[in-house]
This record gives C-alpha cells, structure tokens and sequence, in this order.
C-alpha cells in the first residue's frame, strides 16, 4: 500500500483547457485589447508559446487529434461532424477502437474527466466514456445555447456520462464548476482534467443574455450586441482559468501540476472582430496561420521557470505525449504518435528540432517555411519573415516548393493507410 501511494505521489496531474475559436491575438497575454487577467498571469508564471498550433482549423479534428495523440485523419475525422442527422457526417465519430490519452492514463493509475464541448460524435457508442474518461459533463454537439443547453437543431444537449440530464446555468459556469468539484475530490490520487470550453464559439451569450434556442427561447427580446456579448463570454472563460489555478494552489497541487491552455482553432469571423487574429492570414476553417496558429500556455510552478517565452513549433498534437512522457506511460504498440513530448521545452530550455505539420492535406510547414497547395492564392512562404503570408515566394525557390509539395502528397497517402473507417451514408435515404 505504501508503494502504491508513493508511486501515486510521484504521478503529475494534466490540466488540459482548450477555448473554442479563440484567435492568436484574442487575449491580453499575446497583446490583444482584450483584458484577460488571469491568462495573462498564466503566461507570467509559466511558458508562452508563440508558434502553438492546433492539429485541425476547425472543431472536430483538432478534438481527435489531441484526444489520439495522432493527425485526426488517422482516426477518419478529417472534418466538422455536423449537427444534422440528415447530413452524412452525423453519423461519424471517434471510435473506441481510436487510444487516447484518457484511456492509458486511467490505465497508469489516473482518474481522468470531461467537462465542457465534447464533438467527437452524436451516437453515445462515440460517447467520452467510451474512451477513458472516468466521468463527462457537457454536451456532445459543436454548440450549444449558453443557458438552454440546446444545441442548432434544437435538440437539448447536457449530459451527465451516458444520460442527458436538466442542470440550470451559464456553461461557463457549469463546466468551471464540476472541474473545480473534480479537482477537490481528486486531490489525493493522480488526476486528468480536460476543460473543453465552449467559449468563444457561437451563439454570443454573456451569463445575462437571452435565451436563443429552445422551448424557453426569449422571443422579441433583443440579443446581446455580438461585441458586447463576445467580451463577456471571454472574460466568464478567463475567470474559469483563474479559479483552476487557485483552486490548485489552494490544495497545494500547484507545483505537481502540469496545466496546458490552448485553442481549437483560429478567430471565427461571424461576427467577431477581425483584430482577434492579426497579423495573421485567414480564419477558422482555412489553412493560413490564422486557421490554426492560436495561444498556447503551459503553467507549472516549480518545475516551469516563469516568464518565458518559447518560439518552438508546437501542435496540440504534442500534448498527449507529453503527457505520457511525464506520466511514465508509453503509447499502446503499434500506434504511434504524430505529437512529440514537450518535456525539453517547459522544464531544460531545449530544442524539438527541425518539424514538419501539416494541415487537411493543403498545406505543410517546415521549420520556417510553409507551403499552400491552392490553385488560388497559395504558394511558398518564409513566416521567419512573412508571418501574414503576403509574399509568394515559389518562383524564387522552386526546389523547396516543389520538394514541400512532394512531402505533402507522402504525407496525405501516409495517413489515409489504415485510416479508421467511417460509415458512408446515402444523404438520400436519410431524408425518407
């Protein structure tokens, strides 16, 4: 009993909080206008990244690829699963074949939890507790009503593990509560908390706004101003991110914890400020930096030396293997990972080396270069002197373009051999 609770005390906790459509430049920490106090202490006392990227430019992949440890299109989630159960993509999911990094956590001696946007599948056979979570509270849809917790189709979306379940509340609020539960009831056993916030994605709710979506829907009165709602909606989340860190520290878990705060994906327009992803090129969805390029903080006290700041490439990829990494776990035979261990990075000042990412099998980096395969508008970029991607530099170095093009089509093929299988629906029987 003592061997297991000293192997137990020497285990890390993992605090993974990843925002949802938070742009490069959306928080105070990567000098936006935005006040984010409590993100701007996270970077202060930890590691700022600024070549953080996530693995997919929208929701869904992104999700899978920091799940797996592993490019997204390995698991057959190359895109969205959309909301509409008339829409092919549905249907499709994570599968509980896919190893994650909750399972062989759990099986290292963790206790792992879910809280907040799950989107890795509507049916509950893609249900988070199919795939190591210990406990889930949240939704499994792209979006929800902030306060109804319905989601686009309608459809009432909060669920308690593999029940849906009536809880009144802002999300936010919600997911900031049970993680905060979570963590005191852990506190004395190795712990995996991911705080999947739906904040700053769709619909623009603040904690007072009205109901959108929903038998309760707040009919004839008039919505937050999106800007007005936006700031609201990112400073509920910032609080969320304080409350974690003192809730750590409170328990004195601080310096046996490793937490991570990144995002989904790069600035969504609808209606939000462009500024969010300046200087950058592109937007959610696109595979210019500001599809993917985002924040990414990691916070350790004690072990991460305050205040710095890293320009390493780094990919929401790498995060489940530095969580093994640091865990002593090794990922399952025959699966193995795209991400690399972060470990030289946050504790020594070291170096990953030269990296290739690549993004929906349209553009590919390495090192400092990036390659845009698009018969409009793409071509070579140097980001060491052109992070917008304003000038194309193909005809000045075609050897490079074409050698990065090569690598791009090894690498698509690479990932489509033994892809995970997804069901092919006939849109058309659907609709009968």
């Amino acid at each position: 009993m003592l061997a297991l609770l000293s192997a137990n005390a020497a285990k890390p906790n993992f605090v993974v909080i990843m925002a949802d459509d938070m742009g490069y430049n959306a928080t105070s920490a990567y000098g936006g206008w935005l006040k984010t106090p409590h993100l701007d202490r996270m970077a202060r006392e930890g590691m700022r990244f600024t070549d953080y990227h996530s693995s997919g430019v929208v929701c869904s992949p992104t999700r899978a690829g920091l799940l797996t440890g592993r490019y997204q299109e390995r698991a057959g989630v190359p895109g969205v699963i959309n909301a509409d159960p008339k829409v092919p993509d549905h249907h499709r999911g994570l599968w509980p074949s896919e190893h994650t990094f909750p399972e062989l956590l759990t099986q290292a001696g963790y206790t792992s939890a879910i809280f907040g946007k799950w989107h890795l599948g509507y049916r509950k056979k893609f249900n988070p507790m199919h795939h190591g979570f210990n406990e889930f509270r949240g939704f499994v849809s792209g979006n929800i009503d902030y306060l109804s917790h319905y989601d686009r189709m309608e459809v009432y979306d909060w669920w308690d593990g593999l029940k849906a379940v009536e809880e009144e509340g802002y999300s936010t609020h919600l997911i900031t509560r049970h993680a905060l539960r979570f963590i005191n009831e852990n506190k004395s056993r190795p712990f995996c908390l991911y705080v999947a916030h739906e904040a700053v994605h769709s619909p623009f709710q603040g904690p007072a706004s009205p109901i959108q979506r929903g038998p309760k829907k707040n009919r004839g009165k008039k919505k937050t101003p999106v800007e007005a709602a936006y700031v609201q909606m990112m400073t509920a989340m910032d609080e969320c991110v304080g409350q974690v860190l003192d809730k750590l520290i409170e328990l004195k878990l601080e310096k046996n914890t490793l937490v991570i705060f990144c995002s989904d994906n790069g600035h969504a327009y609808m209606g939000g400020p462009e500024g969010y992803r300046f200087p950058l090129r592109g937007k959610k969805g696109t595979v210019w930096e500001g599809g993917h390029r985002v924040p990414g903080i990691a916070w350790w006290p004690g072990r991460i030396k305050p205040g710095q700041v890293s320009d390493e490439m780094v990919i929401s990829l790498d995060l489940m293997a530095t969580m093994l990494d640091f865990a002593g776990a090794k990922p399952r035979k025959g699966h193995a990972l795209d991400g690399v261990s972060l470990r030289p990075v946050l504790l020594g000042g070291g170096s990953l080396g030269q990296r290739q990412f690549f993004w929906k099998g349209q553009a590919m980096r390495d090192g400092q270069w990036k390659y845009v395969a698009s018969p409009k508008g793409g071509g070579l970029f140097n980001l060491k002197t052109d992070l917008a991607e304003s000038m194309n530099l193909a005809k000045r170095h075609p050897a490079r373009a074409r050698r990065m093009a090569a690598a791009l089509e090894a690498w698509k093929r690479d990932v489509a051999n033994g892809a995970t299988p997804q069901p092919d629906y006939d849109t058309a029987s659907l609709n009968k």
